[in-house]
C-alpha cells in the first residue's frame, strides 16, 4: 500500500518522452483495474521469485529483487541525502531496515508454504495497523474473524502440510509490513515526493547485501538468474508501486483499501495456476476469513472517516 502520491514515471510537461506515456496509458484504464493489476503483478513476481528458489536460497532472490528495485527506482528518483537532520536518517534508515526485514521475512514464509497461506497471514500486519486506529467494538469480530483464519492455517497433527516456521515467518514479515505502513508515512512527512522510499530501498540493499550476496555466491552471476530477478523487482516493486499512484489519484483511499484486501485470494489463486499449490477446503475458509476481516475493517474506517470529515 502507497501513501506518497507523487509519480517517479511522470515526465511533464506535454507528457514527453516514456513516463508521459505510461502516464497517458494508465489514464485510459480505470483505477479499479489499475489496482487489480497491480495486485496480480505483485504475485506474479512473488511466483517466479519462488520458482528461482530451486536455484537460489531466499535471502539470495531476495538481494536480487530488492537490488533490482532499487536500482530502477534510482534512474527515476534520487534521494536527497543533503541536509538531512539526524531524525530524517533515522526514520530513513528505520525504512529501510523495515524492508529488508519485511522481504526477507516473506521468503522464507514463501519457501515453506504456499503463496496464499503465506499471504493470507502476512495480511495480519496491515489488518492490525487498520484496526489499531479504530476504537470500534465491531473490530473485535475482524479480529476474532482473522483469528479465526490463523487457527485453521496452523499446523495442527503429525499430517499437517503447513510448517509452523513457514508461519511464524509469515507472521514476522506481518510485523514488519505494519511497521512499513507507519514508517512510509514517517518518511513521507520527512521527504519529498518517493525519494524516501528511493532511500529505503538503498539502505535495504545495503543490508540484505552481505547475506544474499553469501548464500547465493557465485550463481548470482548466471545471466538468466539474473534477468529473472530483475523480473521479479519489476513485477514486485516498480510496475505495482506506480500502478497504485495512479490509482490513488483517482479513487477514494477506502476503496483502493477495499480492493487490496483481496490480495490474499489473488495470492492463492496465482500459486494454483502458476505453482499448482492447490489448497484444501479449510485452508481456503481460513483465507477467506482473513479477507472478510481485512474487508470489514477497511470498510468500517472508511465510513468513520466520511463521518468524522
Amino acid at each position: 500500500m502507497s501513501f506518497a502520491l507523487d509519480d517517479p514515471f511522470d515526465r511533464r510537461p506535454g507528457l514527453a518522452g516514456p513516463g508521459g506515456v505510461l502516464r497517458a496509458a494508465a489514464d485510459s484504464i480505470p483505477p479499479s483495474s489499475l489496482v487489480l493489476l497491480g495486485i496480480f503483478s505483485v504475485q506474479l513476481g512473488a511466483g517466479f521469485a519462488k520458482e528461482l528458489f530451486a536455484a537460489l536460497p531466499p535471502s539470495a532472490v531476495v538481494f536480487l529483487r530488492i537490488a533490482a528495485g532499487a536500482l530502477i527506482m534510482g534512474l527515476f528518483v534520487r534521494p536527497r541525502l543533503k541536509g538531512l537532520t539526524r531524525a530524517d536518517w533515522a526514520v530513513g534508515a528505520g525504512f529501510g531496515a523495515t524492508l529488508a526485514l519485511m522481504n526477507l521475512s516473506f521468503y522464507e514464509a514463501l519457501s515453506r508454504l504456499p503463496m496464499g497461506i503465506a499471504v493470507a497471514v502476512e495480511f495480519l500486519g496491515p489488518l492490525g495497523v487498520a484496526v489499531a486506529a479504530s476504537r470500534r467494538r465491531l473490530d473485535l469480530l475482524w479480529v476474532s474473524l482473522a483469528g479465526a483464519g490463523v487457527v485453521l492455517l496452523a499446523p495442527w497433527g503429525q499430517s499437517a502440510s503447513v510448517s509452523w516456521a513457514g508461519i511464524a515467518f509469515a507472521m514476522l514479515a506481518g510485523a514488519c509490513w505494519a511497521g512499513y505502513i507507519l514508517l512510509s508515512a514517517a518518511a513521507g512527512q520527512r521527504f519529498p515526493g518517493t525519494s524516501g522510499l528511493s532511500f529505503a530501498m538503498i539502505v535495504s540493499v545495503v543490508l540484505i547485501a552481505p547475506v544474499g550476496v553469501t548464500t547465493g555466491g557465485a550463481d548470482l552471476l548466471q545471466p538468466e538468474l539474473l534477468l529473472i530477478g530483475l523480473g521479479v523487482g519489476l513485477l514486485s516493486s516498480v510496475i505495482p508501486y506506480s500502478l497504485e499512484l495512479q490509482a490513488l489519484r483517482r479513487m477514494p483511499k477506502r476503496v483502493f483499501g477495499i480492493l487490496m484486501s483481496m490480495e490474499p485470494a489473488a495470492a492463492a489463486l496465482v500459486g494454483v495456476l502458476l505453482l499448482s499449490e492447490f489448497l484444501h477446503v479449510q485452508q481456503w475458509a481460513a483465507i477467506l476469513c482473513i479477507v472478510t476481516a481485512s474487508l470489514g475493517s477497511t470498510r468500517m474506517a472508511g465510513r468513520g472517516n466520511k463521518r468524522g470529515g
